[in-house]
């Protein structure tokens, strides 16, 4: 067998800081070679530490090394160029003035692939390797690249901040914790970056929540729009059928009168003709008579003018002139007054009619918007006050039935089968339809600001009874630290600026239910979309100690 062939690559004869084949390499004292001018501008930039190191093995020389050319190395490098084996590392591999490049590439440096937290120092793929074989780097915490790293260094005493300082609100050195710091409470930057991360969930928990709201409410619009578009092609169609049937209708009106009309106009003509046939005869005959008669006259023979006297025919009866009855023009004038008695009367009924049915269309609330202000809210207010046959014996309700206060002793109210009996809640006696908007005060340690359906059981403290447990009310719970949105068992956590003082909004046609924090201006605490079947009627619960109020404010 010939001898084994050794097959090399470009890689084994690159330099490790440019990472481009060896240019005059240059073996240093550890072995490792690079190329001549790489080395220098690195140990050029140590010369202020009097300590120079291997960029590979870190291993230390002083003093400063003399370099020697490498010249075996160099014959071997100008071989492999002559066979074709250098190859340039791609343009995308090099660092641009957006990326972060690596700190320990010389001349044109390589992207960087990580940075690291502890070297605070970015690295190629290749000089990143070390992290990953020599045991103590491979503690170090590796990040995406960075050009902010020095960010983590204290401005102070140049050491790594990983400290957080809860009172000051930033991150500190364990120096800073000595000095300025001293006894403010701190704790590790990672606990701190926990901390975070947790409220980061509940504001993405909110966020997504808010989310799925407005993906449900785009969805319920796309629904209304396909309502509306359908409602609106049926009512086309409708309506052109109708007054297609309405102008069918007319016409056959119109030509029912044109038939009536024209079948009188023959009998009267017909009668007219034949009137006028007897009177034209008659003239024939009466001229007839007359021409005899004059012939008669001029007879110059007495005798025969006597005998033909005497034996003259008398005179044909005349047609009586009452039967002509002339009156032009008006033979049709009943017909035409009817008819236009007909069309009047219509447009009297369409000028009652059609501005309503123009109307109709532009009624349509497509997209009902709540209002923008507290006084666009307060043109909806309702003035509200509690049902004593609804309060539990321990709600004392005064200033009108509009304020409810815990006590410790049961008043004597009643028996009503209204009232609840074990949960320390109350009904408005007003039930709740179309817009309207109330606000509530409340003092003490919490209440509940809920609506609910009449039909809202009364007896016990089953979930059936209890507001935001069951599907007949949707109830806020406002304690100190916060709110929580309660409907059907369902809890939803909210977010919003305390207030003692909440506003509900109220649109029942949209199913739409808006609870609001009001103070300066007015915040959004939530809004539920759903259908409501039945009036609601607004409901106070009070959760915790005697003496606790809760109002129902007097309209603004």
């Amino acid at each position: 067998m010939g001898p084994k062939r050794i097959k090399l690559d470009k890689e084994s004869f690159s330099c490790l800081l440019c990472l481009d084949l060896l240019k005059d390499p240059m073996t240093i004292p550890c072995g490792h070679n690079y190329c001549m001018s790489c080395i220098k501008a690195h140990w050029d930039k140590e010369d202020e530490k009097k300590l120079h190191s291997c960029p590979q093995c870190r291993q230390t020389f002083t003093p400063r090394p003399v370099l020697v050319k490498n010249t075996m190395l160099a014959d071997l490098v100008e071989k492999l160029k002559k066979t074709g084996l250098q190859a340039a590392p791609a343009d995308h591999c090099y660092a641009g003035p957006e990326d972060v490049a690596c700190d320990v590439c010389t001349g044109r440096r390589l992207k960087a692939f990580k940075s690291c937290l502890v070297c605070l120092a970015s690295y190629c793929e290749n000089h990143l390797q070390r992290h990953y074989d020599v045991p103590p780097l491979k503690k170090h915490q590796l990040v995406d690249p960075s050009n902010k790293l020095q960010e983590n260094i204290c401005s102070l005493h140049d050491e790594v901040m990983k400290i957080f300082c809860r009172t000051d609100q930033q991150c500190i050195c364990y120096l800073c914790l000595m000095d300025e710091h001293k006894g403010h409470d701190t704790v590790s930057a990672a606990a701190a970056k926990t901390e975070r991360q947790r409220e980061l969930e509940g504001s993405r928990l909110n966020i997504q929540q808010r989310i799925q709201d407005r993906e449900k409410d785009v969805k319920l619009l796309h629904q209304e729009v396909e309502a509306i578009n359908l409602s609106a092609d049926k009512t086309v169609e409708d309506s052109e059928k109708i007054f297609t049937e309405l102008i069918r209708l007319m016409a056959r009106r119109s030509s029912r009168v044109k038939q009536q009309v024209r079948s009188q106009q023959r009998t009267e003509v017909s009668r007219v003709k034949e009137l006028q046939e007897k009177l034209e005869q008659e003239i024939t005959e009466l001229k007839r008579n007359d021409a005899e008669l004059q012939k008669l006259s001029d007879t110059e023979d007495l005798n025969q003018f006597l005998h033909n006297y005497s034996s003259l025919p008398p005179l044909s009866e005349s047609t009586d002139s009452s039967s002509i009855n002339i009156h032009p023009l008006s033979y049709f004038e009943d017909v035409t007054a009817a008819v236009s008695e007909v069309r009047d009367k219509l447009l009297d009924v369409l000028r009652e009619k059609w501005t309503n049915v123009l109307l109709m269309p532009t009624e349509v609330d497509v997209l009902p918007s709540e209002p923008k202000t507290r006084a666009g809210f307060l043109k909806y207010s309702r003035e509200l006050t509690l049902d004593p046959n609804t309060a539990h014996r321990q709600l004392l309700l005064s200033d009108g039935n509009r304020k409810a206060t815990l006590m410790s002793e049961q008043q004597s109210y009643s028996i009503h089968p209204d009232r609840f009996s074990e949960c320390l809640q109350v009904l408005s006696r007003e039930s709740l339809t179309g817009r309207c908007y109330w606000e509530v005060e409340w003092r003490g340690e919490g209440v509940i600001v809920a609506v609910a359906y009449k039909n809202i059981s009364r007896k016990g403290a089953g979930e059936e009874c209890i507001f935001g447990i069951n599907n007949k009310s949707w109830a806020l719970t406002c304690v100190k630290n916060g709110y929580i949105l309660f409907h059907n068992k369902v809890q939803t956590p909210v977010s919003g600026p305390q207030s003692s003082r909440i506003g509900v909004y109220l649109d029942h046609n949209a199913g739409i239910l808006s609870f609001y924090s009001v103070s300066e201006t007015m915040t959004l605490l939530h809004r539920v979309q759903t259908t409501f079947t039945r009036p609601l009627y607004a409901g106070l619960w009070l959760l915790y100690s005697s003496g606790d109020t809760v109002e129902l404010c007097k309209r603004q």
